[in-house]
């Protein structure tokens, strides 16, 4: 009877160690692939290389990050998200940034990527000429009479 229980404890024991091997083979799996990991709430993130013709402009995105041209930023995955350009003395850009669907191993990306714009000088706007008029003079000629 000894022998039997010994025999079915070391069964028990097996199967618990068995389970939890697979518990853990489960984490790793989620942990490495970001469409499995439903054990890690953080929302999905992809890096965006930003370039600007000419180079040096400001990105802002959404959720406040920004960095000067040409750089590049890890930003939350969203379905869509507007970036602005800015550059002293050119108008500012606005881009849409959508996230695409990755597949089952692969992790969303956003397009475009990079994202590439061009910016516009603001046009120069001509300045007003200034007409000055001249003060009125007094004559320094006699008032005229009329001859009676």
């Amino acid at each position: 009877m000894a022998a039997l229980s010994r025999q079915s404890g070391g069964v028990i024991m097996s199967r618990v160690i068995a389970v939890m091997a697979c518990g853990f083979t489960v984490a790793a799996c989620s942990a490495s692939v970001p469409s499995l990991n439903f054990l890690n709430s953080s929302p999905p993130t992809a890096a965006v290389r930003f370039e600007s013709e000419p180079a040096g402009a400001e990105v802002k995105t959404p959720s406040g990050q920004s960095c000067r041209t040409p750089c590049e930023l890890t930003i939350q995955v969203a379905p869509e998200l507007s970036v602005t350009f800015a550059l002293a003395g050119y108008q500012s850009e606005t881009v849409s940034v959508r996230s695409e669907e990755g597949s089952v191993f692969s992790s969303p990306k956003l397009t475009p990527n990079p994202v590439h714009v061009a910016l516009h000088t603001i046009p120069a706007v001509p300045a007003k000429k200034k007409i000055r008029k001249r003060p009125a003079v007094a004559s320094a000629a006699p008032p005229l009479t009329s001859a009676r």
